[in-house]
């Protein structure tokens, strides 16, 4: 693990040290393993409930209410409820296939969490350990790769359901993450030359003066669009569109199928907001005024921080989802691959030469300025391009439209609406 400028990083105890990981006793493994899983699950019972009742709330109506004090065990009644239900197949489906398709996308789902640094060093009875599962020299590209997979079990939820419907959506799911994967994937370029690692743990270690989400806008707001394409959310729910294909690729399944893709779903939300966090938002590290404490980045302290960064990024999905109305199936692809890939590109063009040429002292500074003034010229042109009419010449009159029946084939006119059948036969 390479981190950039060690001298500046001395304290042993708060960044976890790189020989740690693969040496932890198996008891403490098992221990941290079905902390995560618990961590996870936990995350989205309060999702499901806090995004209908923010959802209530900001539509003006009431959410869930009636089961449990103000409504708090709705989730758990809606859990028990789909575990009861019958679990039907398709006659027309491939069974095995359908049955496998939501375990395909719930593994990678929880998988993916396990290079997430939740913590800096802690003790467990003992043992000196890190918040965090393991780690990999190329942490970030792991998390790529694994929630690819998931999109398997969409896709193949779509083809083995037998159904036309959720055929579109299977497809549809597959060229979101064709699309806006690899715009996430550069927008974690920048990130790699300025923290020189792939690692997640030296990134936070990376963030310790300055997070990259003041150093590299562009690439987190590039980061930040293509996540919720990437997790098929509103306004990029289009491979479950309820107005055009009806439920998209889980209208055939119900009961537990049905939880475990929702289960993914949610998962899947966390672990985006979970990366954006550790990229971006300097990981568990408290932010400020929180970090003049000298205690707020050690012990367990940090995993209060992390979540709480977390939970902001899920609330940004919750008021999307209330806010916006979903795109056109054109205008999300426009988007993906006339936009948000161009301008990942040439922001790392631009990093990579502020990185090389400019002078280390001021080095973060200029990419900041370049960044922000970057951004303010990509918002001028959008807003110019979105309405052609500011500062240009007022609009021509309109000319009267021209007759579509002149031509035409001669039609007899229609009877008059006081005429009686007898003198419309007269």
């Amino acid at each position: 693990m390479i981190y950039p400028n060690a001298t500046t990083y001395p304290d042993p105890a708060t960044y976890p040290d790189p020989a740690l990981f693969g040496h932890d006793p198996w008891w403490l493994i098992l221990a941290k393993a079905l902390g995560v899983f618990a961590f996870l699950v936990l995350t989205v019972l309060s999702a499901i409930l806090i995004e209908r009742k923010l959802l209530g709330r900001m539509q003006m109506r009431f959410g869930p209410n009636r089961v449990g004090p103000y409504g708090l065990l709705q989730s758990l009644a809606d859990g028990i409820k789909l575990a009861l239900k019958e679990g039907l197949v398709p006659a027309g489906g491939d069974k095995w296939i359908y049955l496998a398709a939501p375990v395909i996308s719930v593994i990678p789902a929880f998988m993916a969490f396990a290079v997430i640094p939740l913590g800096g060093e802690v003790s467990i009875l003992g043992h000196r350990t890190a918040l965090q599962l393991t780690d990999l020299p190329v942490a970030v590209l792991y998390i790529l790769a694994v929630t690819s997979i998931g999109v398997y079990g969409i896709v193949l939820a779509g083809w083995a359901s037998g159904s036309v419907y959720p055929l579109l959506g299977g497809l549809r799911s597959s060229a979101q993450v064709v699309s806006y994967e690899i715009a996430m994937a550069l927008s974690f370029a920048t990130v790699f030359i300025y923290s020189g690692t792939m690692s997640t743990s030296g990134i936070v270690a990376a963030q310790e003066r300055t997070w990259f989400v003041f150093l590299l806008l562009p690439s987190f707001v590039v980061y930040l669009t293509s996540m919720v394409g990437e997790t098929n959310r509103a306004p990029f729910d289009l491979p479950e569109a309820e107005g055009e294909l009806v439920g998209g690729f889980h209208t055939e399944y119900s009961s537990l199928k049905f939880a475990m893709f929702m289960l993914a779903e949610y998962v899947n939300m966390t672990t985006v907001s979970a990366l954006a966090t550790t990229l971006f938002l300097g990981g568990w590290r408290a932010p400020w005024p929180l970090s003049i404490w000298e205690g707020a980045n050690a012990g367990w302290w940090p995993l209060l921080w992390f979540t709480a960064k977390v939970w902001l990024f899920l609330f940004i999905f919750m008021w999307l989802r209330a806010t916006l109305p979903r795109l056109r199936y054109a205008q999300f692809m426009v988007l993906g691959w006339k936009l948000l890939i161009p301008v990942a590109l040439g922001w790392i063009m631009i990093v990579a030469v502020i990185h090389t040429l400019v002078d280390p002292g001021v080095r973060d500074w200029v990419t900041a300025l370049v960044g922000v003034a970057g951004l303010a010229v990509m918002a001028v042109l959008l807003n110019a391009r979105r309405n052609p009419r500011i500062g240009g010449p007022p609009p021509a009159p309109a000319t009267p439209a021209a007759d579509v029946q002149a031509g035409a084939f001669p039609v007899p006119p229609l009877p008059a609406a006081h005429t009686t059948k007898e003198q419309s036969h007269a």
